[in-house]
């Protein structure tokens, strides 16, 4: 079985999988990495996005051959330390999770959105296509307008 080598979180690892190996499970599985969740499988509720080379991808479709020396990025890495990411404080502020399942997910897409640096439209805001079950949209437009004021 082919072993691939990455940098997840900060850190360099070298997982042994087979090719077409959801990134989803490598993360979860072998390396314990558990803020990515599982919800379709199928690249739709976006409740797995994380980063890859700072792009918002799914691991739930990304074979982990296609993240061979990159740098992947989970919830767990996106504060600085004790220093929270702005996107991480602006939900906090604005109280969004309810059960906190797409909550990972929500997060890296806006903060694969914002590091872009252009200026944030509400059209911008609608097409970020994480689903949430609990229905808490209206406080997460509110947080990611509050996190685009804090970067």
């Amino acid at each position: 079985m082919p072993e691939y080598t990455f940098v997840v979180n900060g850190e360099s690892v070298t997982v042994t999988a087979p090719a077409d190996l959801a990134l989803l499970w490598v993360l979860r599985d072998k390396l314990g990495i558990t803020g990515p969740k599982f919800g379709c499988g199928i690249q739709v509720c976006h409740a797995c996005t994380s980063h890859l080379d700072g792009k918002a991808i799914q691991p739930c479709v990304t074979p982990v051959r296609e993240v061979a020396g990159k740098t992947v990025t989970t919830i767990e890495g996106l504060a600085d330390g004790d220093t929270l990411h702005p996107v991480q404080r602006a939900w906090i502020e604005q109280d969004v999770p309810q059960c906190g399942y797409c909550q990972p997910g929500q997060i890296m897409a806006v903060a694969a959105l914002l590091a872009g640096g252009e200026p944030l439209t509400d059209e911008d805001i609608d097409r970020i296509e994480n689903v949430c079950r609990c229905g808490t949209y209206f406080r997460i437009r509110t947080a990611i307008k509050r996190a685009a004021a804090l970067s």
